[in-house]
């Protein structure tokens, strides 16, 4: 198995094309990665920023350099010793015409040869949710016109400038009143038009197009909204209203986003044409891993990574995004290395936040609420909002399948006492996914099952009996296997985006006591495991030879990850915070705006816009100038609209308060005007001993991901000092001309760095994975061992080592250490007085060697930590 060193992600797009990586490479090599793990490649929809509504599996996208500009990365690449970790995406395309397959569905309908690639349901006609309004007020407003698309050769229903080729078999119908020799023509071409051969059909119709008095004749008869309702009428697929889509949509969407749609690639051809070319370019040697996106929305994922593997063979890398809840492994039937690393992050917010400190701030954010804040049930609430009304639809679905297969005719619960039983049993499950077949579930899952049938609402009587029947079905007790299955994959489909919209795309946004815990795989409902369970995952991660990606920040993380690690601090601190927040709150009282549904900002929305602008702050702490206070502004306008449109309480995306989310962000930028001296300066001073704490901790956590079981993993531009916010702010370009020069020659010693945490960080990166490459095996296959440490200060360290035979390391780094004593990252020797690192008899007596600063120790049974940090802020000791 080729498993990579550390791993460095590129978002490709919005300024970053194949060339532009091309360039890094010699850069990549000297900071030490082996992979550069690269966004989705292929050709998406128009105008898209990140990749995952991909338009055409089989293309490289032209506008990163198409094939030949890939060819040059690849190259690049290889030519400074590196490799390729490609991102696919094998659960969605983009529902557009730019997209192939999809485009020949819409015009076609079922008899497209590409019609079972997509999850769809042909018992009626294709839904598209592109009205901007109800389908009666379009018609009579004209929204809908007839029109052709002279470049792709097609007759269509046109709104705005998209043009939805209508079926070539109304062709003849819908042009019969024409008279000009085009349309006549034109209605020729289609009747010997073929769905499985329609490219010269649209290359004649094409040359068609050019009659300017044809065109014409289009735009007369558009203006008949009879005419326009009768061409809809006869095609496969019906124009509705967008907001209708959560209640009516005849495909598998992602999540909530109806521009993406379901793939079936569970279905043997369709794998295959959805993988052509990702495993051409494995086995021709141009990529060398792969990660899966969203594994959770396949029908069977288990059988999709068994063939996947097959096909990519035994030797390359890997990995799922997946994410787990508290401690849920991934299924061991999965042939995989491990996952993107989610879990990694929660692993580390157990060590660096308090969990005292944790509910303390806890304890505040509930007194300024001012009434009850209950978070199981703000979970709850969210969850049901998602089933009962996002997914609407996808739960009368299920329900009519229950039904049906359960056969409703004998007095046995009603399709409602299903779509309650259902929606119950969705709110109230633990994990994101069961992973049954077509034989039901195995025992791991049908114990998950269980804990959320008894946890589910449900009534006496239908309802209950609805339940069990439900139950039985997923658990493979039924005799009506074939339909069990569908009904069993869709259901799995299911509950894992309910729980990803509720979680981290509503709940995450509506309680933010302490938003550094509130991250993708994190769960802010309970607290901190410190580090016991940190030292107990990692263990059992070595144990099981998991090499998943180690990520502290990712595309979709919702804050950086040097901004995650300030903001741990305040639960060391909660009354200083909160003591400032109510100070700041009382100074801006007068820029509270009421409203109609109270106070814009809410008291807990002041409290989210002050740890924002927390995590974000100048990495010096100091007060910003006039440019850097613009410069913050226009991050935070966007971050506060996305949170509170996410939030869903007073504000949402489909209907938007402008007069409330205009109040809010004026807050926000009368907080950070020049003129606002007195809090500007407060602010800055109250952050200072939080900043300065979390410096220590960003070099932790990055030590702790680059010795930690599993594979490093280093999102673009984070290997300085990341404070970014959630996406688009996280997706911003990178400097990295001046990362370039900051890294200089590449690795070095680390004691004698300055006292720039970006330069520390990047140097500290590039020493360690440079021990990383000299003692592979070790950091491979090597064990985990927690070590105790003891002393006064003995809770503020924390001490592991990993070993390989006779092969062996020591890292240690602090934690707690707001109040300690520090000059610039490094320590008073004296704080750290009689705390010591007990080494296990393996390593007792024998020589260590400081592997970040080159200087040799004599270890006898312990380590003092003071003579350890007595330079820097982490350790790192080798035999």
């Amino acid at each position: 198995m080729s498993i990579p060193r550390a791993t460095y992600r590129i978002q490709f797009r919005e300024g970053m094309d194949f060339d532009g990586a091309a360039a890094l490479a010699p850069y990549l090599r000297r900071l030490g990665v082996s992979h550069l793990y690269a966004s989705p490649i292929f050709t998406a929809a128009r105008g898209s920023t990140h990749g995952y509504d991909v338009a055409d599996h089989n293309e490289i996208d032209p506008g990163l350099g198409g094939r030949a500009g890939f060819d040059r990365l690849v190259a690049a690449l290889k030519a400074e010793g590196l490799k390729l970790l490609l991102d696919i995406v094998p659960n969605h395309m983009a529902a557009a015409v730019e997209n192939p397959w999809w485009r020949s569905v819409v015009e076609w309908g079922e008899q497209s040869p590409f019609a079972a690639h997509f999850d769809i349901d042909w018992s009626t006609k294709l839904t598209l949710p592109l009205l901007g309004r109800p389908y009666e007020e379009a018609i009579a407003g004209g929204d809908v016109r007839l029109d052709v698309d002279r470049q792709r050769g097609w007759l269509g229903l046109a709104l705005g400038d998209m043009v939805l080729p209508i079926h070539p078999c109304s062709y003849e119908e819908v042009l019969s009143r024409f008279e000009t020799p085009a349309a006549r023509k034109i209605v020729e071409i289609a009747g010997r038009a073929a769905p499985d051969a329609d490219e010269d059909f649209h290359a004649e119709v094409r040359r068609c197009l050019e009659d300017g008095d044809f065109v014409a004749e289009l735009a007369r008869a558009s203006k008949d909204p009879g005419f326009i309702e009768q061409v809809h009428a006869e095609q496969p697929w019906e124009l509705i209203h967008w907001q209708e889509a959560r209640r009516r949509l005849s495909y598998r969407r992602f999540f909530e986003i109806t521009g993406l749609a379901g793939v079936r690639v569970e279905v043997d051809a369709v794998f295959d044409d959805v993988h052509r070319l990702t495993l051409q370019l494995v086995r021709d040697g141009a990529v060398d891993g792969l990660r899966i996106d969203h594994i959770d929305g396949l029908a069977d994922p288990t059988g999709y990574l068994q063939r996947l593997r097959r096909e990519i063979g035994p030797d390359r890398y890997l990995v799922v995004e997946k994410i787990l809840e508290g401690e849920e492994v991934l299924p061991p039937e999965w042939p995989v290395d491990g996952t993107t690393g989610y879990e990694f992050i929660a692993s580390v917010a157990d060590l660096f936040a308090d969990a005292g400190g944790s509910d303390a701030l806890s304890d505040a954010y509930r007194d300024l609420a001012q009434k009850p804040v209950a978070p199981d049930e703000m979970v709850r609430k969210a969850r049901s909002e998602m089933i009962y009304r996002n997914f609407e639809g996808e739960l009368d679905s299920l329900a009519r399948r229950a039904a049906a297969i359960a056969g409703t005719g004998g007095g046995g619960p009603a399709e409602a006492d299903f779509k309650r039983a259902i929606g119950e049993l969705v709110v109230a499950f633990p994990v994101y996914r069961t992973y049954g077949g077509t034989g039901g579930l195995g025992e791991t899952d049908r114990k998950i099952l269980e804990e959320a049938a008894k946890k589910a609402t449900v009534d006496a009587g239908g309802e209950a009996a609805a339940l069990e029947t439900v139950v039985a079905i997923l658990n493979g007790d039924s005799d009506m296997d074939g339909e069990a299955s569908v009904f069993r994959a869709k259901f799995q489909q299911l509950t894992g985006p309910v729980m990803a919209k509720a979680v981290e795309d509503t709940f995450f946004y509506r309680y933010n006591p302490m938003i550094a815990l509130n991250e993708v795989g994190g769960d802010p409902l309970h607290p901190p495991g410190g580090p016991e369970r940190f030292h107990a995952r990692m263990e059992a991660a070595a144990q099981r030879g998991d090499h998943s990606l180690l990520g502290t920040a990712t595309h979709d993380t919702k804050r950086g990850e040097d901004a995650r690690a300030r903001l741990y601090a305040l639960g060391e601190a909660p009354q200083r915070w909160s003591d400032g927040v109510a100070r700041w709150r009382r100074q801006h009282a007068s820029m509270i705006r009421a409203s109609e549904g109270g106070p814009a900002p809410e008291p807990t929305v002041e409290w989210l816009v002050y740890q924002a602008l927390a995590g974000i702050w100048p990495k010096d702490a100091t007060r910003p100038d006039a440019g850097m206070l613009r410069s913050l502004a226009d991050r935070v306008m966007p971050y506060l609209e996305k949170s509170l449109r996410e939030a869903k309480l007073r504000t949402n995306w489909t209907q938007i308060d402008e007069p409330y989310e205009s109040a809010v962000k004026d807050y926000a930028s009368r907080l950070l005007s020049p003129d606002n001296g007195v809090f500007l300066d407060d602010f800055a001073e109250t952050l200072e001993p939080f900043v300065a704490a979390g410096r220590v901790y960003s070099l932790a956590q990055t030590l702790l991901k680059l010795t930690a079981p599993g594979v490093p993993d280093i999102y673009q531009g984070s290997e300085g000092v990341d404070l970014s916010l959630v996406d688009p702010d996280n997706r911003r370009p990178i400097d990295f001309e001046a990362l370039q020069r900051s890294l200089g020659g590449g690795a070095d010693t680390f004691e004698t760095l300055p006292r720039n945490l970006a330069h520390a960080k990047q140097k500290l990166i590039a020493r360690v994975l440079a021990i990383r490459a000299e003692r592979g095996a070790l950091f491979e296959k090597g064990s985990y061992v927690p070590l105790r440490t003891s002393g006064p200060r003995g809770e503020n360290l924390v001490a592991f080592a990993r070993q390989d035979g006779g092969d062996a390391l020591v890292g240690a780094v602090p934690r707690l250490i707001l109040d300690a004593p520090r000059n610039g990252l490094a320590f008073d020797p004296e704080w750290w007085r009689e705390t010591v690192v007990d080494l296990p008899e393996s390593l007792s007596g024998k020589p260590l060697r400081n592997l970040l600063s080159g200087q040799s120790c004599e270890a006898g049974k312990s380590l003092e930590a003071g003579e350890l940090l007595r330079n820097v802020p982490v350790v790192l000791l080798g035999t």
